[in-house]
């Protein structure tokens, strides 16, 4: 018997879904898909390039920026296989196996992005609140350390909600309602007892994404207090303006994963049009706007593209 359920479990595969009621349009939505795509791509990774090529800015805050960027790379990479292909050639079913692969990658990757935009926080309220020290506080060696610990904690703690996807039987439709995998869709597609994994996956949720969103409003309390007590007017504005491009990036990364995990777990009867919208925007709008931000806002970076293409 149990060879026999380990064959299904093997050749069964989920269903992803396009854009519910548009599938007669999703050739000319796939055009947009594929702008953002390339739009988003283009723009992290000329961002990594004007980083990496410009001395003055190998300094911790243009270093975590690279951090975000190549972490967005990987959110675009991960997703892009699956939605285009529904888009373009309507293929729909995924393998048990991709899918867990894929929702590992998503997930872990996103709470690398929420761990960096601490670190970028953490950047902001040293620069502001303590900056004769900020050289000595934040060195080379301990900005790769906040680095490379943004990426194991995701690792670690994501590595085994697809080990534990794996263990379930999968009995109902499997029609997943966005054009890639999540754990909190996927888990509700099995048979199985998951009361344990849904707890786990709460607890993650609220210990990472929850503890890094509670640490950046202290953090910015914290820049609040030290900028009101300055003399100067133009000082203040001066110094509130080297944050408007995190607070930006912070509201596009944090407000589409708060309301997408509000309706996974609390809301019932969706619009299914409504849920696979926020999905979408969830995980391709950031990556998107993040350079796009940064290369407005931030004077550097600004200057630096500039010379790039006068030259």
């Amino acid at each position: 018997m149990s060879t026999v359920n380990d064959t299904k479990f093997q050749s069964a595969v989920f269903l992803l879904t396009g854009i519910p009621g548009q599938e007669n349009i999703h050739v000319w939505i796939s055009i947009l898909f594929c702008l953002m795509y390339v739009t988003s791509i283009l723009g992290n990774s000329f961002i990594l390039f004007i980083i990496k090529t410009d001395p003055n800015l190998h300094e911790p805050m243009y270093i975590f920026l690279s951090m975000l960027a190549v972490t967005d790379l990987g959110i675009s990479i991960s997703t892009l296989p699956t939605i285009l292909g529904i888009f373009w050639f309507n293929s729909r079913e995924i393998s048990f196996d991709a899918c867990f692969a894929q929702l590992f990658f998503i997930h872990s990757l996103t709470f690398t992005e929420s761990s960096v935009l601490l670190s970028m926080a953490f950047d902001r309220v040293v620069a502001i609140c303590n900056p004769l020290r900020y050289d000595s506080i934040l060195t080379p060696p301990r900005v790769a350390k906040m680095g490379l610990g943004s990426l194991l904690r995701a690792v670690v703690i994501v590595f085994p909600v697809p080990i534990l996807l794996k263990q379930y039987q999968y009995c109902h439709d499997n029609v997943l309602s966005h054009s890639y995998c999540l754990n909190q869709e996927v888990m509700k597609m099995a048979c199985s007892d998951i009361r344990a994994h849904s707890i786990y996956s709460f607890f993650v949720s609220l210990a990472s994404l929850g503890l890094d969103a509670l640490l950046i409003l202290l953090s910015y309390m914290m820049i609040l207090k030290t900028v009101l007590s300055i003399a100067s007017h133009a000082k203040r504005l001066k110094a509130l303006n080297t944050c408007v491009s995190h607070v930006c990036i912070v509201l596009l990364f944090y407000m589409p994963v708060l309301g997408l995990s509000v309706i996974h777990r609390f809301v019932k009867n969706f619009s299914p049009l409504v849920q696979t919208i926020m999905g979408n925007v969830y995980l391709l709008v950031p990556p998107l706007m993040n350079p796009i931000v940064y290369s407005v806002k931030t004077k550097a970076i600004r200057a630096r593209i500039i010379r790039v293409f006068v030259k």
